[in-house]
């Protein structure tokens, strides 16, 4: 019988990035320790695919250079050495040629939040505030319906507390994309259609 493979207590960003990490679990790095993170609900993944979806088409449809990329890896600047963290969608409009391990430039984050993973999801959301690109941050709930916004000011800065937007229209500014906060619902038990 093989014995489960050991898992490093602490390992740099640049050595996770290289890590072949056991089983088909994401991980993501906190603070240098490697953390598995659980399989995503329907409801969870219902709205991941949603918005990747409808985010996706607005950008296809203005004729964007930017894209939707499904849970990447970004690298907040404090503490870059041993953190990477794992949203759930991000968008980015820059380039590539060469294939990235990390997002360099993300300027979208979204986060779906689980009631099982609360805590771990606003920690990486104020570690996204970090990141010199980003200019807004979505956390979507999945016990009920709402969008809480964060939204980086002219100066710099980001707001202590979320809005939120629990009806009528959510909108991404960061991407100029304006929909019913329901249809981020449309395929989850959560939506009651119009």
């Amino acid at each position: 019988m093989n014995a489960a493979p050991k898992i490093p207590d602490f390992m740099t960003a640049d050595a996770f990035l290289d890590w072949n990490a056991p089983g088909p679990e994401l991980w993501q790095l906190v603070d240098g320790a490697p953390i598995a993170m659980a399989p995503a609900s329907r409801t969870h993944g219902a709205i991941q695919s949603e918005l990747a979806r409808r985010i996706g088409n607005h950008l296809i449809e203005k004729g964007s250079p930017c894209s939707v990329v499904t849970t990447p890896g970004v690298i907040p600047r404090v503490r870059a050495d041993v953190n990477v963290r794992i949203p759930d969608l991000a968008v980015i409009c820059s380039g590539y040629a060469v294939e990235e391990t990390a997002l360099k430039d993300p300027v979208l984050l979204i986060e779906i939040l689980s009631p099982s993973n609360r805590a771990e999801t606003w920690s990486n959301v104020w570690t996204y505030t970090t990141i010199p690109s980003v200019t807004e941050i979505a956390v979507v709930r999945t016990q009920e319906i709402g969008v809480e916004f964060l939204r980086r000011a002219a100066d710099g800065s980001w707001p202590e507390l979320p809005t939120l937007v629990t009806a009528g229209d959510a909108t991404f500014e960061s991407v100029g994309l304006t929909l019913a906060v329901e249809q981020i619902y449309r395929t989850t038990r959560l939506y009651a259609g119009s």
